[in-house]
């Protein structure tokens, strides 16, 4: 398991603050939660630090665990536990987090790995020269069926080649990430059959579905005898005498009980005759 640190105190700012905007959202975030509960919201207003400044600072931690009556290591531990969390500063333009785990390293990731120490830096989690790239590796990110792909902040992009990883990196840079189309890069939509539908394109022809049902004549039904390969062998009666006497039949039912004799209830005293 990694360690996760915050970042060096050279690169962490003296203060954080909310803006404007998004102090009325986290004020109006922390409502949402029972009296006493509050310090549920830390997740999403520890998110909303985050999409705010790029990454989560010291300042951001303290700043939000004054605002929900927090001790700052109860803070800490949260953001230290959730990889969504960046404790060091990214790309101020684009963070590319791809996908390794199995699927996509079947369908190659590692080759999109290549392309981002190519182009962004040799090592994860390295600013590039302008401090607007950065990228790392990350477990599964939820769409195998379109391996492999990449994650860069919200948005997903998927079914790449190292080609077309190069070209989305490479808008991003330039400022113009927008104008990328998340989702697959290929023809297909979302996680729907390359090429498009095989099935389901319509009803079956009329004639076909006769010829499918349609027997012949000479064709004869085949007789199969039942089988008795799960019937016990045993030499017991199939039926105890005594389940064949109605509940009416008394004198019937008395003299089964005398031939069986085991029917008899011995949990009650017998009755001395008369």
């Amino acid at each position: 398991m990694s360690v996760r640190r915050l970042a060096e105190d050279t690169v962490q700012p003296a203060a954080f603050a909310f803006s404007k905007e998004n102090a009325a959202w986290a004020e109006a975030t922390i409502k949402k939660y029972p009296e006493g509960r509050e310090q549920s919201a830390v997740i999403p207003l520890l998110m909303r630090a985050q999409e705010q400044d790029g990454w989560v600072t010291r300042a951001a931690i303290e700043s939000v665990a004054d605002m929900l009556g927090m001790a700052y290591i109860r803070v800490l531990e949260v953001a230290t536990f959730y990889t969504q969390f960046q404790l060091q500063p990214v790309g101020t333009r684009a963070h590319v987090q791809v996908c390794g785990t199995t699927p996509c390293m079947l369908r190659g990731a590692e080759d999109l790995i290549r392309i981002c120490k190519k182009k962004i830096a040799s090592e994860p989690f390295t600013l590039n020269e302008s401090g607007t790239l950065s990228w790392e590796e990350v477990e599964c990110q939820g769409a195998c069926v379109n391996a492999p792909m990449v994650m860069i902040f919200k948005d997903t992009f998927e079914d790449l080649t190292p080609e077309r990883l190069e070209e989305i990196i490479d808008r991003f840079e330039a400022g113009k990430g927008a104008e990328v189309v998340p989702g697959p890069q290929i023809d297909r939509i979302y996680s729907a059959p390359i090429g498009g539908l095989t099935t389901l394109q319509g009803p079956e022809p009329v004639e076909e579905k006769k010829k499918s049902v349609r027997k012949s004549k000479d064709e004869q039904a085949v007789s199969v005898p039942p089988s008795n390969a799960a019937k016990p062998s045993t030499a017991t009666d199939v039926t105890n005498p005594t389940l064949k006497t109605p509940a009416t039949a008394r004198k019937a039912a008395a003299k089964n009980v005398k031939i069986e004799g085991e029917t008899v209830d011995k949990s009650k005293p017998a009755k001395k005759p008369r």
